[in-house]
């Protein structure tokens, strides 16, 4: 559950979510998205990082340049889990939350 909120803290940004949004037509590296985002070079490697830790982007390094990608493994994860929470389910927890309080 800890990296489900790691990702979600790490999607509550408008600029890592624009910067999502720039690598879903494909790998970038840094310098493209400065010139796309209009922020300094320190800015947005700080939040390539964030969104690293969060495994919502994977990198490749090609000489001296490092292109990043959306890591599709992750998204998919977190829309399973999205579909898995908006929909009901006998076994939810706050059934067992319920009738523990109300017994």
């Amino acid at each position: 559950m800890e990296k489900k909120v790691e990702v979600f803290k790490a999607l509550a940004d408008s600029n890592r979510l624009k910067i999502l949004d720039m690598l879903s037509c494909g790998e970038l590296c840094v310098c493209d998205l400065i010139e796309g985002l209009e922020l300094t070079q320190s800015t947005v490697s700080h939040h390539m990082k964030i969104l690293k830790q969060a495994d919502l982007v994977k990198s490749n390094k090609i000489g001296k340049w490092t292109k990043y990608s959306i890591n599709k493994d992750t998204f998919e994860d977190i829309e399973n889990f999205i579909k898995y929470i908006s929909t009901f389910k006998d076994d939810c927890i706050c059934n067992k939350v319920i009738k523990k309080n109300c017994d």
